[in-house]
């Protein structure tokens, strides 16, 4: 860490402008940064899957696989999701994050039980309502479930957001926070695997294709917060490959940001005085030479009708619709997974 004696690194001076959540699940990794304290700690399938099979918590595991065996493999799975979840509450500062099942994300039924599955466990160990979020797709029937899951006191993230008609969704949903990808992760191959279709470019802010669709998301969100005085979904973006992209997403003022490990440590190792970080713009370069400039209407209802407006907008960005068609494909893979 930057100190009076020593240059301050990229994640000090990141710190300054947006609160840094951790995109990762081991308690190890959460203290690792001391004095700097992750704000939230998101996770997913994945990473839920990663530490469960981990030798450190094969206890834990077992012991929930003892208690809800008779409950089925989803029930345990969440059971040991939540214990996850404590073993790292009292190492950040708000809120642990669990994302419902893939396989829900047209179904607003499964999407509410599922959630209200996690919340049930979450009171069991002990974390209460205003320090857990529950991440649903950004999707027509998932949202819908956000007004339902509000009224319970449950807060919700959209996730899986690559459009701004998701995002007026999102708010219309009454979503606490959302995650636009800033690169794609769940298309198959996508930019994490196949580094040929990562925009690699020097300044993200102004030159990487999702930096305009950020913007465009923060501009509607203060247009609609002066319109009705509604306050509109945080925008916690996520799926980084470049310490780059992360001080981008300060420059353009989103509020937090959702950062692995090994992208963390390449912020903490950089020198804001040795290697200075990069210094939005009306385009929009993910929807096409077509585009006409004018951005997503507010005025339609995109969860009416299980979100029928919604399904619509998505099919017409390309970007949008091959990624949400990849979660369930992802799904399948964690799910399908063998552990002890």
């Amino acid at each position: 860490m930057g100190s009076a004696q020593q240059p301050s690194t990229w994640l000090d001076k990141r710190q300054g402008q947006l609160n840094i959540d951790i995109d990762c699940m081991d308690p190890a990794e959460a203290k690792r940064w001391f004095p700097f304290t992750p704000h939230d700690q998101t996770s997913n399938q994945r990473l839920v899957y990663e530490q469960m099979i981990s030798t450190q918590n094969r206890e834990l595991f077992l012991q929930a696989a003892r208690e809800y065996k008779d409950k089925g493999r989803e029930a345990i799975l969440t059971r040991v999701s939540a214990l996850l979840c404590a073993e790292n509450i009292d190492n950040i500062k708000e809120r642990v994050l669990l994302q419902t099942s893939a396989f829900g994300a047209y179904d607003t039924g499964k999407v509410v039980e599922h959630a209200r599955a996690y919340a049930r466990e979450f009171e069991k160990v002990g974390i209460s309502k205003d320090r857990f979020c529950i991440k649903i797709p950004c999707t027509g029937p998932a949202l819908n479930a956000s007004p339902i899951l509000l009224n319970e006191g449950i807060r919700t993230l959209g996730t899986t957001l690559y459009s701004l008609p998701q995002a007026i969704a999102a708010s219309q949903a009454q979503c606490l926070s959302v995650s636009p990808y800033i690169n794609c992760k769940n298309q198959s191959p996508g930019s994490h695997i196949d580094r040929c279709q990562w925009p690699d470019v020097e300044d993200p802010a102004l030159q990487h294709p999702m930096s305009p669709r950020t913007m465009h998301i923060q501009e509607t969100y203060a247009r609609l917060y002066k319109e009705t005085g509604i306050v509109q979904p945080l925008l916690k973006p996520a799926s980084f490959i470049s310490a780059r992209e992360v001080m981008a997403l300060g420059e353009l003022g989103c509020h937090h940001a959702t950062i692995p490990e090994d992208i963390l440590q390449q912020l903490s190792l950089l020198s804001v005085e040795a290697n200075p970080p990069p210094g939005a713009t009306k385009t929009d370069p993910l929807s096409g030479p077509n585009w006409d400039g004018k951005f997503a209407p507010t005025s339609i209802n995109y969860l009416a009708n299980n979100g029928a407006a919604l399904e619509k907008a998505i099919n017409d960005i390309e970007i949008a619709e091959a990624n949400i068609d990849q979660v369930e494909t992802l799904s399948e893979r964690t799910q399908g997974c063998k552990s002890y």
